[in-house]
Order: C-alpha cells, then sequence, then structure tokens
C-alpha cells in the first residue's frame, strides 16, 4: 500500500495526565529500549487513525483508563530523541479530578501517579517535556 524510496520517520503520541493531587500518570516500560523507566503513556499510531483517536487507544491500553477531553500540548521531533529510529511524538494532555485507578497492560509493566515535584528518571525526552509543560501550561 505505502511504499518509499526515502527514509521517513515514525509518528507517535504520548498521553500527559494531571490529576488534581498535583501528580501525573506514568508507565514503566516493559519493552526495550529503556525497559524498566518510567515513561509517559503513548505510543506509535496505526496508518488510518487521528492522532487524538490513537492517544486514547493507547492510554487506554497502557493503564486502562478512559478520559474526556485531550488537548494537544506540542509536537517533539529531536533528531536522536528515541534509539530505535527518527520518531516525532506529538504531545497531549487533560487533567483529572482525581487519580484513577490505572491497571498496567499492553507494553506497560507498571502505570504509577506520580507527584510532578518528585519525578523518577525518565526515559527518551519525557523530562524535558514534562518540564516544559510545568513552565508554560502549570505556571
Amino acid at each position: 500500500m505505502y511504499t518509499y524510496s526515502y527514509p521517513r520517520p515514525a509518528v507517535t503520541v504520548d498521553a500527559i495526565l494531571v490529576s488534581n493531587r498535583n501528580t501525573v500518570l506514568l508507565i514503566e516500560r516493559g519493552r526495550e529500549p529503556f525497559k524498566g523507566q518510567w515513561a509517559l503513556p503513548g505510543g506509535f499510531i496505526d496508518m488510518d487513525e487521528e492522532l487524538v483517536t490513537a492517544c486514547r487507544r493507547e492510554l487506554e491500553e497502557e493503564t486502562g483508563l478512559r478520559v474526556g477531553e485531550l488537548t494537544q500540548f506540542r509536537a517533539y521531533g529531536g533528531v536522536n530523541r528515541d534509539p530505535r529510529h527518527r520518531t516525532i511524538s506529538v504531545i497531549f494532555y487533560s487533567f483529572q479530578d482525581e487519580e484513577s485507578f490505572p491497571q498496567a497492560g499492553d507494553d506497560a509493566a507498571k502505570a504509577q501517579w506520580f507527584p510532578l515535584s518528585d519525578l523518577p528518571d525518565l526515559a527518551f525526552d519525557h523530562l524535558q517535556i514534562l518540564e516544559e509543560f510545568k513552565s508554560e501550561i502549570l505556571k
């Protein structure tokens, strides 16, 4: 169906869920790269999927949670942000009234809420993403 004679980047989506307790939902990666490290829930879009739909799907697959409104924050496309290949991520966010009880699934080993002021070591460029989100959205 799709064939190209030149390389092209992969597109992913990631979700920032922030609770009213100033915590963020993270998943522990169950696969390489960065197996065992924490990250924002997310993953690769399907070819026939809208970005926000992919974000909802990945969030539900990895945490078991369904959310209401998701708002696009920004895109990240640093050349070396993913060791597998060139990846561009579109980030969405949502504010939650409470910390729902996530259940890890798909390629997430765990799903857990963390205080935004005390984050664990994060995979990829997710610390940068969260720092920019805090300074721009949570001012």
